[in-house]
């Protein structure tokens, strides 16, 4: 892990340092969702991409989509 260099990554570090333990998960979770957020494409580039795929056949049967995942 490198080491916070900007004022914005050690302000991050102190804030978390300052957050009591109990809430640390659902700091992380914050993060996550954040930075999943933030590196998504746009829904325009992912649409033109999801049909340049379905056109190349580069689809898979919607229950294949569902393997693996704990759905109830």
């Amino acid at each position: 892990m490198r080491a916070a260099t900007s004022p914005f990554a050690k302000e991050l570090l102190h804030e978390i340092k300052a957050t009591p333990e109990e809430y640390l998960p659902a700091l992380l979770e914050i993060v996550r969702g954040f930075r999943h957020g933030v590196f998504l494409k746009p829904a325009e580039e992912s649409v033109r991409q999801g049909i340049k795929e379905a056109l190349a056949g580069e689809t898979q049967h919607v229950s294949e989509l569902w393997k693996g995942l704990d759905v109830q």
